[in-house]
């Protein structure tokens, strides 16, 4: 063996580290910006139903119901997401008519985390005009907070907004037109 195909075997040597470690680096960058990436969780209502519902029509009109819903949480990430104990609200014209607690839990990795909770709604004083229309137009907001697990080494605070509305139908007691942002 000369000294020429030794230079030239460690020159080819040192190619083959340099192209493997570019390589690696590639590969890294791509796992980085695709699967590390952190995004909220898309919290909504499902389905919705009325459990019951009364109404009084004297001077002030009120309300007193009961509402069945599926609460989903949608966890797109590549890592489990932890969340803790939060509040959605249920809204009249802007103003709080019933609350729910959405117990805290875990929503798996790139899963849906499917519950139902009933809440009770009750208000005093509505407009007429909303119950003689036979439509309540009702709408809900909350944020659920927790942490993005990824490989149980990183964790990223995160939460996801609720904003839904919808219609009850008042003659046949029916949630019409649930829509969720």
């Amino acid at each position: 063996m000369s000294k020429g195909e030794g230079k030239r075997s460690s020159k080819k040597c040192l190619a083959y580290v340099a192209a493997f470690v570019v390589f690696q680096t590639a590969i890294i960058l791509v796992f980085a910006l695709t699967v590390m990436k952190v995004k909220s969780p898309k919290v909504r209502f499902n389905a919705m139903a009325v459990e019951s519902f009364s109404s009084n029509n004297n001077n002030s009109t009120s309300i007193n119901m009961r509402l069945l819903a599926q609460v989903t949480i949608k966890n797109t990430n590549f890592g489990h997401f932890k969340y803790q104990n939060s509040t959605l609200s249920i809204l009249y014209n802007g103003v709080p008519v019933g609350e729910v607690i959405v117990p805290r839990g875990r929503a798996s990795a790139r899963k849906t985390k499917k519950f139902n909770i009933s809440v009770d709604v009750s208000s005093e004083g509505l407009s007429g005009n909303d119950m003689n229309s036979g439509v309540l137009r009702l709408s809900s907001r909350g944020k659920v907070s927790g942490k993005v697990h990824l490989m149980k080494v990183i964790k990223r605070n995160k939460s996801g907004e609720m904003k839904c509305d919808w219609s009850i139908n008042l003659a046949t007691r029916q949630v019409e037109d649930l829509k969720c942002n």
